[in-house]
C-alpha cells in the first residue's frame, strides 16, 4: 500500500510538473499570427503516416535511418511495458497484463525486449557518431553548449531504460525459476517466463543469487524492484525533461507534418498587401472611397514571434536539431553565415524569451516591447545569404520550413525598413521606377513591342 501511495504521488506530480511546461510551450506556439490550413484531411493523415509515424524522409540516409528506426520502434512498443509498469504501480500488482494475455503476453515482452537490444546498439552507434566520429553537422557553432549535452542526454536516459527493462525482466526470471515469483497465481510456481532475451540474461546475470536461499530472494526482490521503479522514474524524468530538450519533437513531429503545406515547396506565401496596391496601380482595381487616406501602412514581413504564424512557431519547437537542412544548405556548404538548423533554434529561443517576461509579468501579451527582436538573435548576413533553393525543406524529415520566417525576416527589412544589402539597393530602385532589374531607361514590354513591329 505504502508503494501504491507514493506511485501516485511521484507519478501525478510529474505529470502535473509537464503538464504547466507544455501549457507553456503551447501559448508560446500560439503567440504566432493566424495560419491557414489548407488542403484535404486525407493528405494531411498520410503526411503524418508516411512522414511521422513511417519515418519516411529518414532513410535517404539509410544507415542513420535503420539505426533510430531501432530506437524509434524500440520506443514505441516499449509504451505497452510502460502501461503495464503503471497499472502495477496504482493497483499494486504484478504484472498485470499477463492473465489476459496469456501465451501472447511472452510474444509483446520478448518483442519489446529484441527492440531494446537493437536500440541499445543504435544509441552506441549515435553516441559514436556523436562524440568519437565528430560528425561535422553536430559540431557547427550552433550546437555547442547546451544543445551538444542535450543530444548526449537523450541517449544516456536511452541507455538506462534498456539496462532498467533488463534488470526487472531479469531478476524476476531467476525469482520465477525459484518458484518465488510474486505476479498473480505465480507463487510458488517454478518455471520461466520464455522471454527471449531475460530467459538466459536473467540466471546469467542473477542465477547465482538463489545459491542463498531467503537471503538470496530478498536481494532479488530488490534487484526486481530497483528496475521497476528506475524505469518508471527514467520515463517520468524524460516526460519532463522533453519540454527543454530538441526531442520534444517526438510528440510534435505529428501535428507538424499534419499542418505542413500541401502546395508546391517553389511555392512562396502572397501578401495581400502587396498585391492589393500592385492591383490599384495596374487599374485592376479602385481605391475605396472610405479609405482614410493616412491610414498607416501595414507591417510586412516579420520582425519578432509575433509577426511569424503559428505554424513556423511549431516548425521551430519540433525541430530535431539533426542538421540535415544545414548539411545541404548550399549557402552554408560554400561558406556563408547561413545555417537554416540556427535560424529554428534562434525563433524558438527567442519565443522561450518572450514566454518567460510574459510569465514573469514583466511584459505583457496585447503590449509586448521588450526592446528586442528576432534580428537580435539572426544577422542580417544569414538571411541575405539564403538563395530560396528549398533545399533545406526538402531534407527535414519532419517538414519544418526553414525559408518562410527567413523570407518574413527579409521582408521586414526590405518592404518596411526600406533597407537590405547595398548590392540589391540599385536593383530596387530600378524596379521601382522603370519596372525592371535592369537599370535601362526603355519600358520593360519595349522587347515585345519593337518585335511586333517587325513582323509587320
Amino acid at each position: 500500500m505504502i508503494q501504491q501511495v507514493l506511485f501516485a504521488i511521484v507519478f501525478i506530480g510529474a505529470f502535473g510538473f509537464a503538464f504547466n511546461r507544455y501549457s507553456k510551450i503551447y501559448r508560446n506556439i500560439m503567440l504566432g499570427k493566424d495560419y491557414k490550413v489548407q488542403g484535404s484531411d486525407f493528405e494531411r493523415m498520410k503526411n503524418v503516416g508516411l512522414i511521422a509515424f513511417g519515418q519516411k524522409k529518414m532513410f535517404k540516409r539509410m544507415v542513420p535511418a535503420i539505426m533510430h528506426f531501432f530506437i524509434y520502434a524500440a520506443f514505441m512498443v516499449t509504451q505497452i511495458e510502460l502501461l503495464e509498469i503503471i497499472f502495477d504501480g496504482f493497483f499494486g500488482t504484478h504484472r498485470y497484463f499477463r492473465p489476459t494475455l496469456g501465451g501472447f503476453y511472452v510474444v509483446v515482452v520478448s518483442i519489446i525486449e529484441v527492440l531494446s537490444v537493437l536500440a541499445f546498439i543504435a544509441t552506441i552507434v549515435f553516441l559514436a557518431r556523436r562524440n568519437a566520429l565528430k560528425l561535422p553537422r553536430f559540431h557547427m557553432d550552433e550546437m555547442t553548449g547546451w544543445p551538444k549535452w542535450d543530444g548526449n542526454i537523450i541517449l544516456v536516459l536511452e541507455f538506462m531504460l534498456i539496462i532498467f527493462i533488463f534488470h526487472m525482466n531479469g531478476a524476476d526470471e531467476v525469482l520465477y525459476n525459484m518458484g518465488e515469483a510474486h505476479a498473480e497465481g505465480m507463487h510458488g510456481e517454478k518455471g520461466s517466463y520464455g522471454f527471449a532475451i531475460s530467459q538466459f540474461a536473467g540466471p546469467l546475470m542473477f542465477g547465482w543469487l538463489s545459491e542463498f536461499g531467503d537471503f538470496g530472494v530478498g536481494i532479488l526482490n530488490i534487484l526486481e524492484r530497483f528496475g521497476w521503479w528506475g524505469h518508471i522514474l527514467t520515463v517520468l524524468g524524460f516526460l519532463m525533461y522533453l519540454p527543454f530538450s530538441k526531442h520534444l519533437h517526438i510528440m510534435l513531429a505529428f501535428p507538424n507534418t499534419y499542418f505542413a503545406p500541401l502546395e508546391s515547396r517553389g511555392e512562396m506565401e502572397n501578401m495581400p498587401d502587396v498585391m492589393n496596391e500592385v492591383k490599384m496601380m495596374m487599374g485592376l482595381t479602385e481605391m475605396s472611397a472610405d479609405a482614410p487616406m493616412d491610414e498607416e501602412l501595414p507591417e510586412f514581413g516579420a520582425k519578432d514571434v509575433f509577426g511569424l504564424s503559428w505554424k513556423n512557431l511549431l516548425d521551430a519547437y519540433t525541430c530535431t536539431e539533426c542538421g540535415r537542412c544545414t548539411s545541404v544548405c548550399p549557402a552554408n556548404i560554400t561558406g556563408k553565415k547561413l545555417s537554416p538548423r540556427k535560424i529554428m533554434m534562434d525563433i524558438r529561443d527567442r519565443a522561450e524569451e518572450v514566454g518567460c517576461k510574459i510569465d514573469s509579468g514583466e511584459q505583457k501579451v496585447d503590449s509586448f516591447d521588450d526592446g528586442k527582436s528576432l534580428f537580435d538573435y539572426i544577422s542580417r548576413e544569414e538571411i541575405h545569404a539564403c538563395t530560396t533553393c528549398n533545399a533545406c525543406v526538402e531534407a527535414c524529415p519532419v517538414m519544418i520550413s526553414p525559408l518562410e520566417p527567413i523570407l518574413k525576416l527579409r521582408r521586414y527589412e526590405i518592404l518596411t525598413e526600406s533597407a537590405g544589402p547595398s548590392d540589391w539597393v540599385p536593383m530596387f530602385t530600378s524596379m521601382e521606377n522603370g519596372g525592371s532589374p535592369w537599370a535601362v531607361n526603355d519600358a520593360r514590354d519595349k522587347w515585345a513591342t519593337d518585335a511586333l513591329s517587325e513582323d509587320k
